[in-house]
């Protein structure tokens, strides 16, 4: 555990569900660990993972959700250029981004590398989205938002291209965002 650390932020980067970490490490809160304190980045034992599978399961499959900015889209789920784990939306230095379903900010800052400025918001106990390439965060960690508010301003990704990479997480596991966003209207210039 680094400073600005959370336990949000280092499950996103492990591709853990962060209530399994949580479990995993016997922490009665995600909200308070510790600088210096080592995690355990796996379950126990089998029984574990067993029930971590059927948890998984549990919540809306639906949520009312939003196309997070104008554009067009320039780098596909899995893909080998940009982050594999979502997509890449074009769009211009300095456009808004706004929280693609209401949830609560779980993570905002630097730290995780290959992101940039990130915004992670939990929605429920299912669903995660990031927000990443940006060049101002309009939230902090704690902020509950609305579906459509505004959370960032677009930044530069790869290339120095402007770019927002969007990723939305189920159990922890990313997911292509289109199964959720073709639902949406797309968002207009």
């Amino acid at each position: 555990m680094r400073p600005n650390e959370t336990l949000y932020a280092i499950a996103w980067q492990y591709g853990i569900d962060y209530q399994d970490l949580a479990r995993w490490n016997r922490l009665s809160s995600p909200d308070i660990i510790q600088i210096g304190q080592h995690l355990r980045l796996s379950p126990i034992d089998s029984i574990a993972s067993v029930a971590t599978t059927s948890m998984m399961q549990d919540g809306p499959e639906f949520r009312a959700w939003q196309w997070p900015t104008a554009g067009s889209v320039v780098s596909v789920f899995g893909a080998d250029d940009g982050v594999p784990t979502g997509i890449g939306i074009e769009g211009q230095e300095g456009q808004i981004v706004r929280a693609s379903s209401s949830g609560q900010v779980v993570y905002a800052g630097g730290g995780l590398i290959g992101y940039g400025e990130l915004v992670i918001l939990k929605h429920d106990q299912v669903y995660l989205s990031a927000y990443g390439y940006n060049r101002k965060l309009l939230v902090r960690q704690g902020d509950i938002v609305a579906r459509g508010q505004e959370i960032a301003e677009m930044g530069l990704g790869p290339e120095r291209s402007p770019r927002l990479h969007f990723e939305i997480r189920r159990g922890g596991v990313p997911i292509e965002p289109s199964e959720l966003l073709n639902l949406a209207p797309r968002m207009h210039d």
